[in-house]
């Protein structure tokens, strides 16, 4: 299969509508159903956090970070990750993820979590958050619910039910 030349770069407030049906492409009508959606749920985005992937003038992927807080502390959770489906297997979530993760830890975040698959996550450093120690609003198989601590000690701090922090 021929390498793509694939261009990653922040997302921009003109991208939405792309994204969007990238999300429909990818996860379906069922994805409003998902917990890691209902958090993220009439919540912002950090632009700044956010990256896209494209050939050409197509968007092909997109991974995004939310605000978010448990009690007092503020940190991030990454989602969705969507890949167009005729593109996958090709590095593009790969590429989305190191891009992200060095914009988190460039702006001084010490903690990010999300949903989903751990031997994917498992080669960025993300590992199973522990019982009891966060709740998301509704059900996730423990398997699934990983963190990645950008800053030695943050993880410990963040401790309860997990809230989006919504615009003002």
């Amino acid at each position: 299969m021929p390498a793509l030349s694939l261009v990653i770069r922040p997302e921009l407030p003109d991208d939405a509508g792309a994204i969007e049906r990238l999300h429909a492409r990818t996860f379906g009508p069922g994805r409003y159903a998902r917990t890691a959606f209902r958090l993220r749920e009439g919540a912002g985005h950090r632009l700044d956090l956010s990256v896209t992937a494209s050939v050409g003038s197509f968007l092909v992927g997109s991974v995004r970070m939310a605000p978010v807080t448990a009690g007092d502390v503020r940190f991030l959770a990454l989602g969705p990750l969507a890949v167009d489906p005729s593109f996958g297997g090709r590095g593009v979530g790969t590429a989305l993820m190191r891009a992200s993760l060095a914009a988190a830890t460039a702006a001084g975040e010490g903690l990010v979590i999300l949903v989903g698959d751990a031997p994917f996550y498992a080669r960025f450093g993300f590992t199973p958050v522990p019982p009891d120690h966060l709740a998301l609003p509704g059900p996730v198989d423990p398997a699934r619910f990983l963190r990645l601590e950008l800053k030695a000690g943050f993880f410990e701090t963040a401790r309860g039910d997990v809230a989006a922090i919504r615009p003002a």
